[in-house]
């Protein structure tokens, strides 16, 4: 059970959103830092290839983002980082009741034997 395709893909979800939950924390963090550019973490799209291909095991990836810096040369918009904070922990929480709900089935199976 704990080898499955579903249960290691979602541990690997929570990896990479709490992955993300720090380096929104950390963006957050730099926003009045001169020259600083915000980073973002990657996963679901590997994810869904290794689960497609039987194996939900994955770790995600930080990368500097794209987007366009301000004067100061920072490029850590607070909007953007509120919008998937809010995203990243709604995700987490879908995920941990699925574990939870892993475990509750497990639970049940050994009341009855």
């Amino acid at each position: 059970m704990f080898d499955s395709v579903t249960y290691v893909a979602l541990n690997s979800a929570l990896d990479g959103l709490a992955q993300r939950q720090r380096v929104i924390a950390n963006n957050v963090a730099n926003i009045n830092t001169p020259n600083f550019h915000a980073q973002r973490v990657q996963f679901e799209d590997e994810l869904s290839r290794q689960v497609q291909r039987g194996n939900g095991a994955v770790t995600p990836t930080v990368q500097r983002s794209l987007e366009p810096t301000r004067l100061d040369g920072n490029n850590v918009n607070l909007d953007t980082e509120t919008l998937l904070n809010i995203d990243t922990v709604l995700r987490y929480q879908l995920a941990t009741q699925a574990i939870d709900g892993t475990y509750s089935s497990l639970r049940a199976a050994m009341r009855t034997n």
